[in-house]
């Protein structure tokens, strides 16, 4: 390249020109982390535990498998977690074989807060947010009684 117009280049100011334009763009830690894993982030706060004591770990490692962001991972001697990349999905209580080793605190955005260590309570969780949805919907599609009758009446 011609010297000329090396010399000629500001570097600095092209770097604070870059890290100015960056900077309305910028993403947080948490999406840089999560973008590559392709998993959405469905709540904001939570929290994660894991119950060392209780841990089966050692024999099984299904949280670990289980988990689609990888948070969680295998250290010396127990499960080890990475906050950031805990999306609280619950998969890993779902695939945890002990009752309340692994417990997760979540909130979700009209501000509810859910808390659950078992399966069980996974399962009830779900189905109820399900059924909620369902009735949404139907209220949705029939505002009232008379509008579902006005659809469905039967014509002798």
């Amino acid at each position: 390249m011609d010297e000329k117009k090396i010399a000629g280049i500001d570097i600095f100011n092209l770097l604070s020109e870059t890290s100015h334009k960056s900077k309305t763009y910028e993403k947080s830690p948490r999406q840089e982390l999560l973008e590559p894993t392709g998993v959405q982030d469905l709540f904001k706060e939570g929290k994660i535990s894991i119950n060392k004591y209780t841990c089966v770990g050692v024999q099984c490692k299904l949280c670990i498998k289980a988990c689609p962001t990888n948070a969680l991972y295998w250290k010396t001697g127990e499960v080890g977690i990475i906050e950031d990349l805990c999306v609280y999905c619950s998969a890993c209580v779902l695939s945890c074989m002990v009752d309340d080793c692994i417990k997760i605190t979540r909130k979700r955005e009209n501000g509810k807060t859910e808390n659950f260590g078992k399966i069980r309570d996974v399962v009830i969780l779900s189905n109820c947010l399900n059924t909620e949805r369902r009735h949404q919907r139907v209220r949705e599609v029939f505002p009232s009684a008379d509008d579902y009758c006005k659809k469905y009446r039967r014509v002798k």
